[in-house]
């Protein structure tokens, strides 16, 4: 068992807003769906791209660049062991992660913006719900970290969490492989506004403040309408210093031909944006749904 890392109660410097300097905090917006319209076959993971199709990652990070993001989002959201193992991967999520975090800085230098090193959850819960144990999940998020900080990354985007400790895990694994790297870890709550193993806002920016992040705050969900409320408790909640963000899906999909299509246009979630950063969201993006040309619309808007 790995031993634990002593650390500071939390960051006393919010080091994502000395990153940030003057540019807008702007992320992207969705990967996974845009990539199955684009060829991925379903069910296998997008992060298999980086090593058989980089040219089809870096694309759509080239969009995102040109649509106004200045934070770009590493293709590596599920690249750690559990979730790479049904594909033969599990050896290799580091070299996996590299190959993101890579694709995506080459992208970013070109643009003058910044990479930050996506994780996901592992797939697995934790004990006592289930058999990973927090120091396991600890070195499974550090060994995704590792790699990612070989490809360059500038960030830590830990997102999609459900469970606190998961999250925690995932920001001691932050602070022990890459102590200098700002830390932005969100949750996804639904239209109770919790997560799915019971946690509020409130509870999400306390906690994970607490545990080292510079932002905390909220993606996916089911729109921009839940997420307007998940906004107001992430402010009522927040302590100073801290950073908060907000990356919605653009809607929910619904079946459209052959395919699905998302309900929210590039339009509506532009006003959300606005709406947002009127309520206090510090650092704004997109998720599930969303596209570069939700992105543009939302650049121009915060303009």
């Amino acid at each position: 068992m790995a031993a634990r890392a002593s650390y500071p109660a939390a960051v006393t410097t919010n080091r994502l807003s000395a990153l940030l300097g003057d540019r807008m905090p702007l992320l992207d917006g969705g990967y996974g769906w845009l990539l199955q319209e684009r060829g991925l076959e379903a069910g296998v993971p997008a992060e298999l791209w980086n090593l058989t199709n980089p040219e089809g990652i870096a694309g759509l990070h080239e969009e995102y660049a040109a649509a106004g993001s200045t934070i770009l989002t590493t293709n590596t959201f599920g690249a750690t062991a559990p979730r790479l193992a049904g594909y033969d991967l599990a050896e290799r999520g580091s070299e996996v992660a590299e190959q993101g975090a890579a694709i995506a800085r080459a992208v970013a230098d070109r643009h003058g913006i910044l990479v930050a090193g996506d994780i996901g959850p592992t797939g697995e819960l934790l004990e006592p719900l289930g058999t990973l144990t927090v120091e396991e999940a600890v070195e499974l998020f550090a060994a995704q970290i590792k790699g990612m900080l070989r490809g360059g990354i500038d960030l830590i985007l830990i997102e999609t969490m459900s469970d606190l400790e998961e999250s925690k895990a995932a920001i001691t694994a932050a602070r022990r492989e890459a102590p200098d790297l700002p830390i932005i870890a969100t949750m996804s709550f639904d239209t109770n506004l919790r997560t799915m193993m019971g946690v509020t806002p409130a509870a999400a920016v306390a906690a994970l403040g607490e545990a080292g992040a510079d932002a905390v705050g909220a993606n996916c969900g089911r729109g921009p309408e839940e997420m307007t409320q998940i906004a107001a408790s992430l402010v009522s909640a927040r302590p100073e210093g801290l950073l908060l963000i907000a990356q919605s899906n653009a809607g929910l999909p619904q079946i459209s031909g052959d395919g699905f299509a998302y309900t929210v246009d590039p339009a509506g979630m532009a006003a959300h944006a606005v709406e947002l950063r009127g309520a206090g969201i510090d650092v704004l993006g997109a998720c599930c749904g969303s596209a570069p040309e939700h992105i543009a619309a939302m650049a121009q808007a915060l303009k």
